[in-house]
């Protein structure tokens, strides 16, 4: 008895690749990323060379901390009259988060070498989030290649415009560019909160930064508010399960 010779089984998701279009795609969000957020790197080199730093050192930050954040919060403890460990201390503080990125993007990326020490310079908010937006690793790579890469052009080149235009601009605050910023981070946490709770989180959040910002020093407010959302997440959630009558209903009826 002879039995007929099964035909190549067709791909399946996991076989046939990542689809060039898809990656073309991922490319094309990041230099829009790199670009969007290069442009407020303007703010942060008028920022900082009417801090008191002058353009040589406000390039050297730019390019070496890299991570608008930390770099604000840095310029705003040195602004305020803070000495520089305490704007250090500061921009740490707020640069952990790019840690807890670099973990859970670990096993898609490089982790040695050069391109390992590029990575870990590039792990920033915009490159992380792109990386997670894709389904394989050849796309978390390039999401976050493309993202990391435009965005430390751009903001490189557009702090240097800001650093050379404050020092022709006698107060920042008078053109807007003090608010550049929070207007960003605004903007990309609006479409966020969809959720009740998120909403809450939110609201608490804020609450707490305008009841310490004019205690604590520059940078550290961000810490406060963020430390709700902290805590937010350790309380137990009292969301209800779902499905689960309906689940003891069909396990009732197998019995």
């Amino acid at each position: 008895m002879t039995h007929a010779s099964p035909g190549p089984a067709a791909p399946g998701p996991s076989l046939a690749g990542t689809d060039p279009a898809r990656l073309r795609s991922l490319r094309r969000t990041g230099v829009s990323i790199g670009l969007a957020t290069g442009l407020y790197g303007i703010s942060f080199g008028a920022l900082a060379t009417t801090s008191g730093l002058d353009v040589w050192q406000a390039m050297v930050l730019s390019a070496v901390m890299f991570t608008g954040g930390s770099q604000f919060a840095f310029i705003g403890v040195v602004g305020g009259g803070g000495s520089a460990l305490g704007a250090a201390l500061a921009s740490v503080l707020l640069g952990v988060r790019n840690t807890l990125y670099g973990l859970i993007l670990a096993p898609s990326l490089p982790r040695g070498g050069f391109r390992g020490f590029a990575r870990a310079h590039l792990t920033i908010d915009e490159s992380a989030a792109l990386a997670a937006t894709a389904a394989t690793d050849e796309e978390k790579r390039t999401g976050f290649w493309a993202a990391g890469v435009w965005v430390y052009v751009f903001w490189n080149l557009f702090s240097l415009v800001g650093a050379l235009a404050g020092q022709r601009v006698a107060d920042p605050g008078a053109w807007g560019l003090d608010a550049a910023a929070a207007a960003a981070f605004l903007a990309l946490l609006w479409p966020r909160l969809r959720r009740a709770d998120a909403v809450t989180i939110a609201v608490a959040a804020a609450f707490v930064a305008l009841l310490t910002t004019p205690v604590l020093p520059a940078g550290l407010p961000v810490l406060a508010a963020a430390l709700v959302a902290v805590v937010a997440g350790l309380l137990p959630s009292r969301r209800r399960p779902v499905h689960r009558e309906g689940a003891e209903t069909r396990e009732e009826g197998t019995r």
